[in-house]
Order: C-alpha cells, then structure tokens, then sequence
C-alpha cells in the first residue's frame, strides 16, 4: 500500500522523539514485537495524523508499523533483520465507547471499550501466510491472509505454468501468528437497571494474547470489523460486529488504584482527623435505614477489611471479613446489602434462588469453535471487592457448597470440561438469612433457627440476629423516620459523607497496612484468654482460634477508618464490644445460658451433646442384653437418667434423621 506523501515521514518523525527512541531501545534489549504508542503523544506531536489513524485504522495503521520498524532498523539493525514485522500498538484514546453504544457507525473505525473479560479461548495459531502448491508440476504460490474476518481459505484459481487447478496446502512453509478469542462484558456499574450486559467478541493476534485473565477489568483498543452471519441457506443480510484488537490494557484490580489527587488525599486526611469519624462513616452507610448501629458499625469494618498477611512458610491468612445477618422480614437486610454493593468499590449483587454453582464460580462453556473456555462468576468479578449474597439460606445445598473455598482460602478451583484452574477471589461477603420458621424464636437455639450447614456458618466473623420486636419507643421514632423520608416538608438528613467520597476514602484507606501495637496485642490476648477460661466453670468452649483472627481482622479495619498506621486499644476495645454482641446472639446455648461456640462449629451445644451421649450409651447396654432395645424400656430407662420425655423425643426425632440409629420395625430402636 503506497502511503500518501509525507504521511510515513511524518510518523517517522514522531518515532524518532526521545521517549520513542528509548521504548524502542527497551523493546530490542527484550527481544519484543512491539510498543505501546500513547494516542495523546500523536494529538500532541501532529493532529491531523491522529485523526487520520482513528478514521481510517485500516489504512493507516499500516504505514505506522512500518515506520516504527524503519526506526527499530536505525535503533537495532541487528534486532530488526531477525524479526519481520513489528508493531505499534496506539492506546489511551480519549473517548471509551460503552459496549452498548457501539453502532455500525463506528465500523472500521478505531475504538476503545471498556469492560470486564468474562471468557478467554485457548491460543491458538492463525495462519498469517499461506503457501500453496501446484500438485501437477509443484509450482509454489504463498498469499498473505491480513482480513481476518474471512475464515475460509482460498488457493489460487489455476496454475500460471502448467494451467492445473489442484493445489495442496504447505503447513511447514507457511506463517502462523497466534491468535485468542476473549469475550468483554460491560461492568455490572455501567449496566442500566433491568438489561442484560451486552459482550462483544474481541480478536487479539500476536503479542497481546493472554495478557489479561477471565475477571480482569480490561481497556481495549481496536478496529471493529463485522463478520457475515451464516445460515443453512448461505450468507444472510446481517452481521455479527467483533473488535480486532490492537492493544489491551488490563486495569488494575485492586480498588486502591482509582485516581485520588494531592488535593483530595488533603482533604480525606483531615475527615480522618475529627474524633467521631467512626460514627460518621457508619451513619453515611444506608442512611435511609433507621437504627441498625451496630450492624452498619459491622458492614462499615467488613467495606475496610484487615490485613492480608503471608507467613514466611507460604500460609496466607485473608484480610476479607465475612458478615451474616439473619433476620425477621421487613427489618432491611435486602435494603443493605443493595447499598453496600452499590457503595463498595466493586460491589456484586446477588441472590439465593437465582444463584446457581456455576453462575458464583466459573462455567466452562463451549466457544463458537467448538473448544472450551472458562467464562468468570459472581465471586470471580466481585474480587477485591464485596460480594452481597442475599437469601443464602434459600440456595440449593450443592450450590452452596461453591462459597466453602472462596470464604476461608480465597481462590475458586475449577476441573470441569477438561480445564483445571485456580482463580482468585480476594473478596468479603456480606450475607443475609431468614429463620426457618419465617420468625426467629429465641427459646430455640441459633442453628435450629437457620437452615445453614456448619461448615457454612463457622467462616463467617460476625453474625448477627435482626429481631423485629415491638417497642412503642423505637416504633415510635421508627415512624417518625419513615414517614419523614416519605414527606416533601420535613427535610430529611442527607448521608454526611457523600457516596463518592466514601467510595474514595476506602479506596485510599485500603493502601495503608495497620500493625497491632503491644498494648492492643494484650487486649485482644486477655480477652481471648478470659472466654476460654469459662471452661473450668461451664465445661464448654466459648471462643476458637477462629474469632481472635476474626478479631485481630476487625481490630485492624477500624484502625484504617481512621486512615493509622497502627492498631489502638480503643480499637481493640470496639471490636471486642462488637464480637461480644455477635456471640451472645448466636453462641449461647438455649438450654444452660451458657456461652457455647459449639453451637456455631459443631451445630450441637455441650448440653445436647452430653443428652445424645447418655442416649446412645443406654441404647447400647439395652441392645447388648437383647439385640434391640424397645420404646417403653428405652423412655423409662433415660428417665431414670434425668432425661424428660420432650428431651428423649427430641433427641429420637434426630437421631433417626442423621441415621446414627434406625428403627427395624415399630417401636424397636438399634444402633445403625
């Protein structure tokens, strides 16, 4: 393609600037195919040719190649004869496209979209060059495949020497380049209410395959192209529009990297200066909801989160703090988990019934090839984020099972379709529950309230139990609330940190990694000891090794609150306050009013456990007499033992139900 006159001496010229000559260096010493060419550098240095290569990419892109590779020959003429072509890669343009604004407008234009990788095919090679061969007299012809819209091969019409129309592929002599297919959704926060997130299909060849990973936030630049729908008929009037990519940038993943100025770090270090900057922050968290202190005092630590540490033996131990709430209806567990997902840096929304294993994790499904790719779930792109699982109690049991991995060790491990994979998810949850009976009943113990599994239960720091009870107090002010943000007289107090700006203060508050003072060390130390040593008086175990790193997570959250370094006692004090309230609502065994971590680690507190003990062995000596034991001599036996009727059914009624024992015919039990 012949460059219009000037055109390849003017990019000739913007290549030979300072900044170019070093990148070009730099890519020679590396051995690379290619430099990223900043798109502002080009309106900067001459606009008109920045124009020119965003209008008509197909043209000009081109020319611009070869004059970067004209430059790499003055730079590195032994580099440059090793390899044949090399790239400039235009990014940063000044205008991203939301995917569903895209339009046949912008076809064979150059665009940048915005958006989150959800699915990446394996590499594969395209054929760049094809040589073919004459099979009568073996004359060779090689024809350069640049459209890569076209899929279909097409080997010269007939031979120039011998007039033959046969030809044969040679796979040896001809030239691959690599090539993916990925697909980018729109970001859950750009998506209108009510749509389904569009995905565009993006091609990337060369050296940008695999650059970004499934769940990655992704800038792409590109050339959008169509490619002709097919049907049994033949080809039909629509088409289906792709992007071949040029660049792709991956943003990073870690909240921390949204843009604060000098100014704003100022002016968010002197918010963190007021003394009631906690109370603050916990009263900008879902303002419209009356009450709540301490669970929005909870959500406010879960959105700072702890220090995620790794020991020197490789062990990591997550800094995420994971929250349930179980509730009455109507006491505004839905209304919070939309805020926080709203609030949070990278907040993901979703709910039991319509969640599905798959749809949390990943799915591998089959692409337009037939090969399988791995498209990322909820918890996948909620990483470095929050993840709001409401009705967790009405998911499917093997769903469920999904969360397990991602609660305690933070990864999510795929081996299905033939992919085995291990992706990230550094995320928090925050999950809400209903009690079983529609209402919680406080005479029954907290997991007879809740249909969650143990091993569920026992990963989450905080739980806490939202009762609706009537108070003609609080009804009253709840009420006056209500009814206040309802009227248009009374002005209701709008949040006192707006939701940007807190989105940004834990954004900055994220950068910083709190370290436990001694004297905070010795509280959470005497606290942790003084619960265990209920022991000697109650004979059940109030506290694990669990919650003091749940405590020290929580200690180390409210110290970045306040944007320090460092862990204070009052700190310390706050948080020990906070779990204090979280077990007395779930760790108390009904019965005794004993404290009984039991209960949440093993489902069973120590009074039912030591019943189920004296059933079981009375079952046994009776069975060893006769081989069975029956229901009358069984009842009198236990009630000898201290057991009441209630109890003794109680404890028959479950243990058939788990099938430690089993009945052979009515009115006989035996040990299974």
């Amino acid at each position: 393609m012949a460059a219009e006159p000037g055109i390849e001496e003017r990019m000739l010229n913007f290549f030979k600037q300072e900044k170019y000559r070093s990148l070009l260096a730099v890519a020679a010493a590396q051995q690379k195919q290619s430099i990223l060419v900043d798109h502002s550098d080009l309106i900067s240095f001459d606009e008109e040719l920045s124009h020119l290569i965003v209008d008509e990419p197909l043209k000009y892109l081109p020319i611009l190649d070869r004059a970067v590779y004209k430059q790499l020959q003055v730079a590195d003429a032994d580099y440059a004869s090793k390899i044949k072509e090399f790239k400039a890669r235009v990014f940063n343009l000044p205008k991203k496209i939301p995917i569903r604004e895209i339009r046949s407008q912008h076809l064979g234009k150059l665009i940048a979209i915005d958006g989150i990788m959800v699915r990446a095919s394996t590499v594969r090679p395209m054929l760049r060059t094809a040589v073919f061969m004459c099979s009568t007299c073996g004359a060779k012809y090689s024809s350069l495949l640049e459209d890569t819209s076209t899929t279909r091969l097409k080997p010269p019409d007939r031979c120039e020497r011998c007039r033959g129309r046969k030809f044969e592929m040679i796979s040896e002599e001809s030239e691959y380049v690599d090539f993916q297919l990925v697909g980018i959704q729109e970001k859950p926060e750009d998506l209108p209410p009510g749509q389904i997130p569009r995905v565009i299909d993006v091609g990337l060849r060369g050296d940008i395959v695999d650059l970004a990973r499934p769940g990655d936030r992704v800038i792409v630049t590109g050339i959008l192209r169509t490619m002709p729908d097919r049907d049994a008929e033949g080809l039909r009037r629509t088409s289906k529009m792709y992007l071949e990519a040029v660049s792709i940038e991956t943003a990073s993943k870690e909240p921390e990297s949204l843009i604060i100025t000098p100014e704003e770090e100022k002016l968010l270090r002197e918010m963190a200066k007021e003394q009631d900057i906690h109370k603050k922050l916990m009263d900008s968290i879902a303002p419209s909801l009356y009450g709540l202190e301490y669970v929005k005092k909870a959500v406010m630590l879960l959105l700072f989160g702890g220090r995620s540490k790794q020991y020197p033996d490789g062990t990591k131990i997550r800094g995420d703090i994971h929250l349930l709430l179980v509730g009455d209806p109507g006491t505004g567990k839905s209304q919070l988990l939309k805020y926080v997902a709203m609030m949070a840096p990278r907040g993901i929304y979703t709910s039991g019934r319509g969640s599905t294993a798959a749809g949390l994790t990943a799915a591998v499904v089959r692409d337009s090839t037939g090969g399988m790719m791995l498209e990322a779930g909820a918890l996948v792109l909620a990483d470095m984020g929050v993840a709001c699982i409401d009705e967790i109690d009405k998911m499917r049991p093997e769903d469920r099972v999904a969360l397990h991995e991602a609660m305690a060790q933070q990864t999510i491990s795929i081996a299905k379709g033939g992919i085995v994979a291990t992706l990230n998810a550094r995320t928090s949850i925050l999950a809400a529950a209903n009690p079983t009976l529609g209402r919680y009943d406080p005479y029954r113990s907290f997991t007879d309230n809740v249909d969650l599994p143990i091993t569920i239960l026992s990963r989450f720091d905080l739980i806490f139990v939202l009762r609706d009870e009537p108070n003609r107090e609080l009804d009253e002010k709840l009420t006056d609330h209500v009814l206040g943000l309802q009227s248009r007289s009374v002005a209701v107090a709008s949040p006192l940190i707006k939701p940007e700006t807190l989105r940004k203060y834990i954004a900055y508050a994220k950068r910083i990694q709190p370290e436990l003072t001694p004297a905070a060390a010795r509280l959470i130390k005497e606290f942790y000891l003084q619960m265990r040593s209920m022991y000697q008086q109650t004979s059940t175990v109030t506290i694990t090794a669990r919650q003091l790193e749940s405590l020290i997570r929580l200690a180390e959250a409210r110290a970045r609150a306040a944007l320090r370094d460092y862990v204070t006692e009052e700190d310390v004090l706050d948080v020990i306050d906070l779990m204090r309230r979280s077990l007395s609502e779930v760790g108390i065994d009904i019965e005794t009013g004993r404290p009984d971590i039991d209960i949440i680690l093993t489902g069973k507190p120590k009074s039912l456990r030591d019943k189920i003990a004296i059933f079981l062995d009375t079952l046994r000596e009776l069975q060893e007499e006769k081989g069975h034991a029956e229901d009358e001599e069984l009842k009198e036996a236990l009630k000898e033992k201290g057991l009441t009727d209630a109890e003794i059914s109680k404890i028959l009624g479950r243990l058939l139900s788990e099938g430690k024992i089993f009945s052979p015919r009515t009115g006989v039990y035996r040990i299974t």
